[in-house]
């Protein structure tokens, strides 16, 4: 409605963090909470990091547009100036050198209640009249600091201009007649500018910072050639590594597959193989006996050779089983 204001307040974390939409005054609708303040409806729970917010508020005020709002019966205080919304965090302070520390709204603030019996109990109440925070005029300004006389270079160097003063002895001297000449001519004016001692400081410093930095290019100049010689002992070195990279999964895939073989489950079934293929040749023993192929001798002593090696490694089988279920009821599978 005309009377209300919607205030969206972005937590820190946003959009991960749901923002809190609120509007002043309170006023009573399905959207908002109790108080009248916050909006809690779908627009606000259903918010994802992928939401759009213009859209969210252009929706509710829509909603508004169609379902007119009606003022709370107390609503006389700004829900951002004494109350912080429920579930977000404190905002960490900038710590900025020039300002300041500004003092809390609970402390440097008051604000005048409404009487309550202006309302009257069909929520139709005039609007009622805006404090005055005066939020801008309180505002101070920003005080530069001693620090800002420091000329910082993009490579953090720091260099302090020497002070100005206030007064030039030199020109005290001259009349009003010549101080407007020195004006309008321009290379009087700066030869009387070369001729301060902050100016030759300054140039002085030039020069010997000039200086300094050719000194170090011609350095590094001469350390180039260890340089490179490093630079290319770091590649074979990385060429190196990525040979012996390649040789080390290779190892570990081959140590991967002599594991797999090995491990108690393909153990067990190898011998559970063994032990059928152990019992199919002494069967294929007895057949060859009973049809008159091979003789007692021969039978008997074949016969048991294969059959006690079947019943060994049946019996190595279920033991190995009888191993791996009771190390599963402790351990991770094997």
């Amino acid at each position: 409605n005309n009377y209300s204001c919607i205030c969206s307040l972005l937590p820190p974390q946003f959009p991960q963090e749901k923002p809190v939409i609120s509007v002043f005054p309170p006023v009573r609708h399905h959207l908002m909470d109790k108080q009248g303040v916050y909006v809690t409806g779908p627009l606000i729970s259903n918010f994802t990091m992928h939401s759009d917010l213009g859209k969210i508020i252009q929706s509710l005020l829509d909603e508004f547009w169609k379902n007119p709002p009606v003022l709370a019966p107390s609503s006389t205080s700004f829900p951002y100036l004494f109350n912080k919304p429920a579930g977000m965090p404190p905002f960490a302070p900038q710590g900025f050198p020039f300002l300041p520390p500004y003092p809390s709204q609970e402390t440097s603030r008051t604000m005048a209640a409404m009487p309550s019996e202006s309302v009257s109990s069909s929520y139709t109440t005039d609007k009622p009249a805006a404090p005055s925070y005066g939020l801008i005029a309180d505002l101070p300004l920003p005080v530069p600091t001693a620090e800002a006389v420091l000329q910082v270079g993009q490579n953090g160097f720091t260099y302090k201009m020497p002070d100005v003063p206030d007064t030039f002895p030199e020109l005290s001297e001259l009349s009003i007649s010549q101080l407007t000449s020195m004006n309008e001519q321009e290379e009087v004016l700066l030869e009387q500018f070369v001729t301060l001692p902050q100016l030759k400081q300054v140039i002085s410093d030039r020069d010997e910072l000039v200086k300094s930095i050719e000194e170090l290019a011609k350095k590094n100049l001469l350390l180039e050639p260890s340089l490179e010689a490093k630079r290319q002992a770091v590649l074979d070195k990385y060429e190196q590594l990525t040979q012996m990279k390649a040789a080390f999964e290779k190892k570990m895939q081959r140590q991967h597959e002599l594991s797999e073989s090995c491990s108690p489950s393909a153990l067990q079934a190898r011998l559970k193989v063994a032990a059928h293929e152990a019992e199919e040749e002494s069967d294929t023993i007895a057949e060859d006996f009973l049809e008159g192929k091979t003789e007692i001798d021969d039978f008997l002593s074949s016969f048991m050779e294969k059959r006690t090696l079947c019943h060994c490694r049946r019996a190595k089988e279920e033991k190995l089983q009888q191993a791996i279920a009771m190390h599963s009821q402790f351990h991770a599978p094997l």
